[in-house]
């Protein structure tokens, strides 16, 4: 059990507030609004129509009326549902180096929900190990993202293990509406590509991966005392075997190739992590990514 007083958990989510808000307000509000589209159009006014102007949104009955060529204007209906479905489980208590994957998690949906937040978007959360641990229905405004990060950082999960499965299959049924689902997770889990696949088909389906430096490459340090913080298993090996290191490279490479191929058959966005690189980089590629493919 972490333990944390009210003005320490204050201090650091209001901390976190600032740091995030700051990027929104320079960076991402704008690149977060063009990447995702709004649910549909409604009319807005009719304006005399100029040289350039589709022909098809032409007003014939206003035109008629007052004897010049009219069209209607159209906006975006811009109000989203964004959805956090996080995975909560022992696993993302784990940090080698820079801070816990929970805490990236925090930093990324922060930025995310602060983002959403400028827009007047509304986000939920959906927090998930092997079973539901909290859900927080659709809202807008800055308190839901406050309340969003305050869950992430210190809500203490009933359950240890990953059921992705169970996260989509979840998620699949309480969402009625298209909704933009960012997933955050480790992807440490197997046998969730179908639940996940018909969330895909529903929703605006982002995977965003978070792993730890020592999940993708082992360091050069002796013997090590490994720990399967899911399973609770101990196992030793000698990390100064180079044909181990490498062996292990070698198989979390093909594990990571596998896992980009199926989400790409899915149609999700695979966005990976890693701890000590910039989230910030990384989210500005990826909304760089959709708006190129807006564009074709």
């Amino acid at each position: 059990m972490h333990l944390v007083s009210t003005a320490d958990l204050i201090k650091k989510i209001r901390r976190l507030e600032i740091q995030t808000k700051n990027m929104v307000n320079e960076i991402f509000s704008g690149e977060y609004h063009s990447s995702f589209r709004g649910q549909g159009l409604e009319f807005s006014e009719v304006r005399e129509y100029q040289p350039g102007d589709n022909y098809r949104d032409i007003d014939w009955n206003v035109s008629a009326r007052l004897g010049l060529p009219y069209i209607k204007k159209y906006r975006e209906t811009r109000e989203l549902n964004v959805v956090f479905l996080v995975d909560i489980s022992a696993s993302q208590f784990l940090g080698t180096s820079y801070a816990l994957k929970k805490e990236r998690i925090a930093e990324i949906v922060a930025t995310l929900a602060f983002s959403a937040v400028a827009n007047g978007d509304r986000c939920s959360l959906i927090l998930y190990s092997d079973v539901l641990e909290r859900y927080l229905p659709p809202r807008k405004g800055r308190n839901r993202a406050l309340e969003i990060i305050r869950e992430i950082l210190y809500y203490e999960p009933s359950g240890k293990g990953t059921s992705l499965e169970g996260a989509c299959r979840y998620a699949a049924k309480i969402l009625n509406k298209r909704a933009i689902v960012f997933l955050l997770s480790d992807f440490l889990d197997g046998g969730y590509e179908k639940a996940m696949g018909i969330l895909a088909k529903k929703h605006d389906l982002v995977a965003m991966q978070i792993l730890d430096n020592s999940e993708l490459e082992l360091p050069n340090a002796g013997i090590l005392r490994l720990q399967d913080p899911e399973s609770g298993r101990v196992a030793y090996i000698n990390s100064s075997d180079r044909k181990l290191r490498e062996a292990y490279k070698a198989r979390v490479n093909l594990e990571q190739e596998k896992l980009a191929a199926s989400l790409k058959k899915m149609g999700c966005d695979h966005l990976l992590f890693k701890n000590g690189d910039s989230y910030v980089k990384v989210l500005r590629q990826f909304f760089a990514l959709r708006n190129k493919r807006r564009m074709k």
